[in-house]
C-alpha cells in the first residue's frame, strides 16, 4: 500500500486541483474556495485513476472528497449509446439518509454536468426506481439490500461500473453488509477503480481492503477518533429518571432552536419526542421502525427549523449533515466508546462551533469513563444549578440491560424473539389443544420432536447486562431532590 501523501498547504484552493470547469462553477455556487485536507489529498489521488483507501472522520468534507474527481473522470471520459438502467459509478452506503445526501451532494456539484444520478434504498416503493432505472443513469448511490432486490428482478446492469466507492466501510460491516458486498462485488467488472472511505481501520476493514483495492493511494486526515476541537464538550451527571425532565429544561432555560438528541433505544426515542411534545417542544424520533416517508419528512422540518428537536437512534442519523447544527445530546451513552465520536460529529462541522452535552446516569459511568481513554481528554462535568426535579414523579418503567461494553447488537441479522402462546399469524390454520396444526392423524399422534429454544430477538428490549457490576459501584451524588443542585 502505498502511503504517499500530498503535503497540505493553507493556500491551497480548488483551482488547484485542475477540475473541469463546470465543477469549479458548482463549487463556486456552494461558497467554497478551500478544499478541506481529506479533499485536497484525495482528489488528486482519484483524477489519477489508481484506487483509494481514505481514513476520515465524519464533518471532513469526505463526499465531496470523492463525488467532485468522480464527475470529472466521467464527463472526460463519455460514453456513446449508453444502454438504461447501466450506471457507471456505483456509490454504496449504509443508510438510507446517507444515500440521499451524497446522491444530493452529487447534483450539487454535477449540476452544469450532462451526467443524470439516482438514489436507491428500500422502504420505499420499488416501482419508481424501475420506472427511473429504464432511462440515462451514470452515477447510482444506493444501500446494499434494495441494490440487490432491483439484480434480482432483472432492472439493473451492473456490468458497466467503472469506478466503486464504498462510503462509511466500517458502518456497513457493522451493520452486517458483508455478504451482501461480496455478492455486489461478484457482479461487477474486474477492471474498474476502486474508492474505500473509513472512519476506522479495524481488521475487518483491513482484510476487505486487501481484497478490494490494488495498490492504493492512502490518506488519513486528523487524529483516528479524535473529536472536533470546535465542539465544547460537557456532561451533566443526573439519574436516568430525571433525564427527560432536565433536557426539556435545558432547551427552554438556553432557547435552543435545534437539538439533536441520540438515544439508545427505538423505544426510548418515541417515549422521549412524546415526553417533549407533551411539555409544549415539537420533536420528532427517526428510527429503523419509522417509515421512509416519515423519517424525510421528519429530517426536512428538523433541517429547515420547524422541527427543533430530533430524536434519533445511531443508525437512523448515520450520516446526518445538517449545516451549523448548534447542539447534539447524548441523552444515553453509546456502548461503543467510537459511537460518541460519531454522534458528536453531527455539531462543529465545517469549521463551525457546536456543543456536545451528555446526560449520564451512575450506571454509565463506565461508558463515560471508556469514551474519555478514546478521546485521551477528560469531559468536564457540569451541574445545572437552575434545575428543580418536579416533586412528584411517576414510576419508573424498567429500563432493558445493556450490551457488554464496546458491543453493538445487529438486530437484523438473529432470531426473532419467541411469540407468545396462542400467537399466529390469523392465516395460519386453527391448532388443537395440544398446539399441533390439524393434519394426517398420524403425523398428529407421533411423537414431536423439541424445538430448539431461539436466542431472544436483540431488539432494543434485548441485551446482554453487566447490570450486576454496576450496582455494585459506589453511586455518586447527583441532583438533591431538595434543591435541584448536584451533591458534592
Amino acid at each position: 500500500m502505498s502511503n504517499t501523501a500530498i503535503p497540505l498547504s493553507n493556500e491551497i484552493t480548488f483551482a488547484d486541483l485542475n477540475l473541469a470547469q463546470p465543477l469549479m462553477r458548482a463549487v463556486a455556487d456552494a461558497g467554497y474556495t478551500h478544499p478541506t485536507p481529506v479533499q485536497a489529498q484525495a482528489i488528486p489521488l482519484v483524477l489519477a485513476g489508481g484506487d483509494l483507501l481514505a481514513g476520515a472522520q465524519t464533518g471532513t468534507g469526505k463526499t465531496a472528497g470523492f463525488t467532485l474527481p468522480i464527475l470529472h473522470l466521467l464527463t472526460a471520459k463519455p460514453v456513446a449509446n449508453q444502454r438504461p438502467g447501466r450506471p457507471r459509478c456505483l456509490i454504496l452506503v449504509p443508510t438510507r439518509e446517507l444515500a440521499a445526501q451524497v446522491e444530493e451532494s452529487v447534483q450539487t456539484y454535477g449540476k452544469y454536468l450532462p451526467l443524470k444520478s439516482m438514489v436507491m434504498f428500500g422502504g420505499v416503493n420499488i416501482n419508481p426506481q424501475i420506472k427511473a432505472l429504464r432511462g440515462q443513469m451514470d452515477i447510482l448511490v444506493a444501500t446494499p439490500g434494495r441494490l440487490l432486490d432491483h439484480v434480482g428482478q432483472k432492472t439493473l446492469d451492473l456490468s458497466g461500473v467503472e469506478i466503486l466507492v464504498l462510503d462509511e466501510a466500517d458502518r456497513m460491516l457493522d451493520m452486517g453488509f458483508i455478504r451482501d458486498i461480496k455478492k455486489i462485488l461478484a457482479l461487477l467488472p474486474k477492471q474498474r477503480q476502486n474508492l474505500l472511505f473509513s472512519a476506522t481501520f479495524s481488521d475487518e476493514i483491513k482484510t476487505l481492503a486487501d481484497g478490494l483495492l490494488h495498490n492504493p493511494g492512502y490518506v488519513e486526515v486528523a487524529r483516528r477518533n479524535s473529536t472536533v476541537e470546535l465542539i465544547e464538550q460537557s456532561a451533566h451527571l443526573v439519574p436516568q429518571k430525571l433525564k427527560s425532565y432536565l433536557l426539556a429544561h435545558l432547551i427552554k432555560h438556553h432557547d435552543w432552536k435545534q437539538v439533536l438528541v441520540f438515544t439508545r433505544t427505538k423505544h426510548g426515542a418515541n417515549r422521549l419526542a412524546e415526553k417533549l411534545n407533551a411539555d409544549g417542544i415539537a420533536a420528532a424520533a427517526i428510527h429503523g421502525n419509522k417509515s421512509q416517508p416519515a423519517r424525510t419528512k421528519a429530517l426536512a422540518q428538523f433541517k429547515d427549523g420547524t422541527m427543533p428537536v430530533l430524536v434519533a437512534t445511531d443508525i437512523a442519523a448515520r450520516g446526518l449533515d445538517i449545516d451549523q447544527l448548534p447542539h447534539v445530546v447524548n441523552f444515553e451513552l453509546p456502548n461503543v466508546p467510537e459511537d460518541y465520536v460519531h454522534r458528536i460529529g453531527r455539531t462543529g462541522r465545517a469549521g463551525s462551533s457546536g456543543a456536545a452535552i451528555s446526560l449520564v446516569d451512575s450506571e454509565e459511568l463506565p461508558f463515560l469513563k471508556n469514551i474519555e481513554r478514546l478521546i485521551k481528554r477528560e469531559i468536564p462535568k457540569v451541574a445545572v444549578d437552575s434545575f428543580v426535579p418536579p416533586a412528584n414523579l411517576p414510576a419508573e418503567a424498567p429500563r432493558p440491560p445493556r450490551p457488554p461494553h464496546g458491543q453493538r447488537r445487529h438486530s437484523h441479522t438473529t432470531a426473532s424473539a419467541p411469540r407468545p402462546a396462542g400467537a399466529g399469524n390469523r392465516n395460519q390454520p386453527t391448532r388443537d389443544s395440544q398446539g399441533r396444526k390439524p393434519g394426517n392423524p398420524q403425523q398428529r399422534n407421533a411423537p414431536q420432536p423439541a424445538k430448539p429454544r431461539q436466542s431472544p430477538k436483540p431488539d432494543d428490549q434485548q441485551h446482554l447486562s453487566e447490570a450486576a457490576r454496576h450496582q455494585s459501584m459506589p453511586q455518586p451524588a447527583l441532583f438533591s431532590p431538595k434543591s435541584g443542585r448536584r451533591g458534592k
